[in-house]
């Protein structure tokens, strides 16, 4: 009986683990809005009825997908920390990430889930994760808590920690670029810019100035359309797609469903053009800091740190990436490609700089992705270091970027 006992929970096991491993790329495909238990047992050949015997509810699914993800990060952490020196923990952190990255790619693991989905979960099972997720947080800001860095505060190593996760999830945007065999590469490439940043030798901090007032938009008609998409993409990125309901939405701006509609035709129209919004302010800010005076690493910086004060200002914050699961396959495509453009303009920037002598010679494509997930996580700073400042925000976390990130 024994024997049996034992079979039977090997089997609800595996059995388990195949229905998380195919939701996992539901909820990376789909985002929580998507990943129903309808959807899942379809996709794994069982009856809706069947898969409520390993999962209640969507959510609970949902959250054991984020579970098993943050516990794979959990591991790659501490083993990472267990490291003798500092530079030792963060090669270590990248070279365990993208060779798990790697097994994902060749078919040997489950890919690993989109933890800014958390956000989307409903309570209890929202708490649950989240609690996980800062343990391992916490875990990690470790490594900016040794002696040598007595000068960092608080809430500047939080912010460094934050820094540091959001260019390991924004690698699954850019990855697939790459062939996995090339990811020792990638590795060292990563590392070679965090711990280096971009200015060349002689190349300082001192960005100038692109006011705000010269992105923003102005006239009357467009500043009510930027109204109704700033509070549009605050309530996506603070409760994601499935939590900014249209309700809500028209709450914050106390004006009525009808008015909603009218300036939208449906859910999907409002976060494409929160995201066109997004785009639009980046492109702004590239094209004005092309024509400042001086070298391409003052225009570099100057753009960087205009978008990370832009984050915080009363115009802030962007939409972040992880509303593009919640879109449809084709509107997807678009965005993405909307993206590669502003991110194409970095490259071209960084290339320029390189060419001069201003920046460092770095992996262009690579330094510009790493560009663009510091600007998207900037729209978090303020909720992992509340008392921070739209001035000091590209100090806080612009900064360690582009001029390395244990560098003061």
């Amino acid at each position: 009986m024994a024997q049996v006992a034992v079979q039977s929970t090997d089997r609800f096991e595996r059995k388990r683990e195949s229905i998380l491993d195919t939701s996992t790329e539901l909820l990376n495909s789909r985002g929580v809005k998507g990943l129903t238990l309808g959807v899942a047992a379809a996709a794994v050949g069982l009856s809706t009825t069947s898969v409520t015997y390993y999962f209640r509810r969507k959510d609970d699914l949902a959250a054991a997908v984020m579970m098993r993800g943050v516990a794979c990060l959990s591991e790659i952490v501490n083993v990472a920390m267990a490291k003798a020196t500092t530079a030792e923990r963060l090669h270590s952190l990248l070279d365990l990430y993208l060779q798990r990255m790697r097994r994902a790619a060749l078919g040997e693991a489950a890919p690993l889930p989109l933890l800014s989905e958390i956000r989307a979960l409903a309570q209890p099972q929202r708490g649950e994760v989240s609690a996980a997720y800062m343990k391992m947080f916490r875990r990690l800001r470790q490594l900016f808590e040794a002696p040598e860095f007595d000068w960092l505060t608080r809430g500047r190593r939080t912010a460094r920690t934050q820094l540091l996760l959001a260019q390991l999830f924004w690698a699954a945007a850019w990855l697939p670029k790459y062939d996995p065999e090339d990811y020792g590469r990638v590795c060292e490439r990563m590392y070679d810019i965090l711990t280096g940043g971009l200015a060349a030798v002689g190349s300082g901090w001192a960005p100038q100035p692109i006011p705000v007032a010269e992105v923003a938009p102005r006239g009357r008609q467009e500043m009510a359309r930027e109204t109704f998409l700033m509070a549009a993409t605050k309530l996506i990125n603070a409760r994601g797609y499935r939590g900014a309901s249209v309700d809500k939405i028209s709450a914050e701006l106390n004006v009525t469903k009808g008015s909603f509609y009218h300036h939208n035709d449906a859910k999907d129209d409002l976060v494409v053009a929160c995201f066109e919004r997004t785009f639009d302010v980046m492109t702004r800010v590239q094209r004005l800091s092309l024509i400042l005076p001086g070298d391409q690493w003052a225009r570099l910086s100057s753009a960087a740190a205009a978008l990370a004060e832009y984050q915080l200002s009363e115009h802030g914050p962007l939409l972040r990436s992880s509303a593009l699961a919640a879109l449809p396959e084709e509107i997807r495509r678009q965005m993405v490609q909307h993206c590669d453009k502003v991110s194409d303009r970095f490259a071209s920037m960084i290339s320029d700089g390189i060419a001069e002598g201003s920046v460092r010679p770095v992996d262009p494509f690579l330094a510009a992705q790493m560009l663009n997930a510091m600007v998207n996580a900037c729209a978090e700073l303020s909720f992992w270091v509340p008392d921070v400042s739209q001035k000091a925000a590209p100090a806080v976390f612009a900064r360690p970027l582009m001029m390395g990130i244990f560098e003061r």
